[in-house]
């Protein structure tokens, strides 16, 4: 799959998730083989841009290309003003945010919430395509709601704009991330454009990967939340689609050590204090469904330095890669 000069390959991707794609989240799932990966949100208003969390959003030095970033707004000439500062800043993609759903962003009429506003989405588009010279990409839900799913309408839309690629979530707005996403919209999306369409959506393993390209007809997949705490999904995927077999789950001594390099990542980059205490929902990602879970998170998250969360991590996955019990009491 094409978008712009960039060749995303292979054709499954790291959807954008504030709080999760980070960059040192983004640079381990490139590692284990999405090919592409799509940043945190990131505010198009310019008195945030200088805050410590946008400086961490638009940090991208050393990311592998190419990389996207996510802008959300509601002002065509506000957003135009952040493609082209995140552009100055590294991004070689430009992602719009229609598809968000959360209350803060909606209240504000960004995200989804835009979508109930075709004329305005125009100018968004338009503003933005034209004020760079990068490709611009963007995500959006089938509809604001069961009566208003106008995805096809906003995918024509924002081909006339000059839109790369879309990425269309098989759920309205008003669904949250409830029930199951439905991919006959996304399929009919496909049917009437000429730009690569991304199918995204309750897409969590290699099998249901291939299953909604085929129904889809899609050129990609986005993966979201299967790969929180999973980043080795990337290249199940890429695998199953190529090959048509599914790869052996990683040893555990795998998952450690990509675990371990992952919190010494958010360590160095967040600094200790903030570093530790980002890393612990992914602490509990990765201890889902492993034996003591419970335990290891009630004390791994009582860690007030790195050196002692990385140590009982490695303590906690030394043991089940040693078939023994976690010696977590002790730990505390």
């Amino acid at each position: 799959m094409q978008i712009g000069r960039h060749s995303i390959a292979p054709r499954v991707i790291l959807a954008p998730m504030a709080g999760v794609t980070d960059k040192p989240f983004r640079v381990l799932c490139k590692r284990l083989g999405a090919g592409l990966c799509v940043s945190e949100m990131t505010t198009s208003d310019p008195r945030f841009w200088t805050t410590a969390k946008s400086r961490h959003r638009m940090d991208h030095a050393g990311e592998p290309d190419p990389i996207s970033v996510q802008i959300a707004g509601t002002v065509p000439q506000v957003m135009a003003e952040a493609a082209r500062y995140n552009v100055d800043h590294g991004a070689q993609i430009v992602d719009i945010n229609m598809g968000c759903p959360a209350k803060k962003v909606c209240n504000a009429w960004a995200g989804s919430a835009l979508m109930r506003d075709e004329a305005l989405v125009a100018r968004i588009l338009e503003a933005v395509v034209n004020a760079v010279e990068v490709p611009v990409t963007l995500k959006i839900r089938t509809g604001w709601d069961h009566d208003q799913r106008n995805a096809p309408s906003i995918a024509r839309i924002a081909q006339e704009s000059g839109i790369a690629a879309l990425t269309v979530h098989g759920r309205t707005r008003d669904q949250q991330y409830t029930g199951q996403a439905e991919y006959d919209t996304i399929a009919a999306i496909k049917g009437g454009l000429s730009i690569p369409v991304i199918a995204n959506g309750d897409i969590d393993s290699p099998r249901k990967a291939a299953a909604v390209l085929a129904h889809t007809g899609c050129d990609a997949v986005m993966v979201g939340r299967a790969a929180q705490g999973r980043p080795w999904i990337f290249r199940e995927i890429a695998h199953y689609l190529e090959c048509g077999e599914e790869l052996a789950p990683p040893a555990l001594s795998e998952v450690r050590d990509w675990l371990l390099g992952h919190l010494e990542h958010l360590h160095a980059f967040y600094g200790e204090v903030s570093g530790v205490r980002i890393a612990r929902k992914h602490l509990g990602w990765y201890a889902k469904d492993r034996p003591e879970n419970a335990a290891f998170r009630s004390v791994v998250n009582r860690a007030d330095s790195a050196e002692l969360q990385l140590r009982l991590t490695r303590d906690y996955f030394d043991a089940l890669v040693a078939g023994v019990s976690p010696a977590l009491a002790s730990a505390a």
